[in-house]
């Protein structure tokens, strides 16, 4: 009879000790798997997947090895797509426009956290480098190229400088920057609308058939933003980053790419100019 209640306490010991093990095997991997949350970081598809990802994804691993998460790239195939995605919460990081930062801040929440240092957006209207135009009036009731209808500095006020100007026009809506400079690169249209950072990256032998027409005021630059699931640790380690990759050589170099002198922290305020133009496009 002892021997049994020792072999009952002996078993009882060892299955409390696997279960302690087990519970401790369970939290480690528990552990483990939150260390290994992916942020998405989207990108506004200004330019073609493959030159966003030469760009960009250089600037999202700096990110990364600064605040030891797992940030994966992530853009559209197209601006509107980009929008439909920003308006689902899919992006939990997104470098975006100025016009989609109010409209995704109001409607989604997403909260600016970066920005370009010491920069204006511009939008400029470019043509064929030996284009007999000379003034925007010459481009009266053309077919002009944009990226997308919701494309701020590229699109939506170039448009509206044109109206301004009595200018009466067809747009022609090719899904990106670099498209807009390659059509009318090759003459496919007279004209058509970018900013100039997309300007000054796109193939040389491209930009050097192109030549700016009109440039139009400058406005608050692009966001950076987060979701507001996002952890506010995380979100002060990826705004610390950010501000801090033009410290070092390596991080000079990476901006010079992207035709940004560095990142600042932001605040919301900052794009007021653009809630002051009142833009119904995104109103559907």
């Amino acid at each position: 009879m002892n021997s049994i209640s020792t072999f009952a306490s002996k078993s009882a010991s060892f299955f409390t000790v696997l279960f302690m093990l087990l519970g401790s095997f369970l939290l480690l991997q528990s552990s483990a798997y939150a260390q290994q949350k992916v942020l998405v970081f989207g990108f506004v598809p200004q330019q073609s997947a493959s030159k966003l990802v030469a760009l960009w994804q250089p600037i999202v691993n700096s990110v990364e090895q600064q605040t030891g998460l797992t940030i994966h790239f992530a853009t559209a195939p197209t601006i509107p797509i980009f929008e439909q995605r920003l308006a689902k919460g899919e992006y939990d990081i997104a470098y975006m426009n100025p016009y989609h930062y109010v409209v995704f801040n109001q409607t989604v929440g997403y909260q600016a956290i970066a920005k370009a240092r010491d920069k204006k957006i511009k939008g400029i209207i470019v043509v064929p480098k030996n284009s007999k135009v000379t003034e925007l009036q010459d481009l009266q009731n053309s077919t002009l190229a944009f990226p997308a209808p919701a494309a701020f500095a590229a699109t939506i006020i170039p448009q509206s400088d044109l109206a301004n100007q009595g200018i009466n026009y067809s747009p022609k809506y090719v899904s990106s920057h670099d498209s807009v400079y390659r059509t009318v690169a090759k003459g496919i249209y007279p004209a058509g609308g970018g900013v100039m950072r997309t300007f000054k990256s796109v193939a040389p032998e491209v930009r050097a058939q192109l030549r700016i027409l009109w440039t139009t005021e400058g406005y608050t630059p692009h966001a950076i933003a987060v979701h507001p699931r996002v952890d506010k640790l995380e979100v002060e380690k990826i705004q610390q980053a950010l501000v801090l990759v033009e410290q070092s050589p390596e991080g000079k170099q990476l901006l010079k790419k992207i035709s940004i002198h560095g990142f600042e922290a932001a605040v919301d305020s900052q794009w007021n100019d653009i809630r002051q133009l009142q833009l119904k496009q995104l109103d559907k």
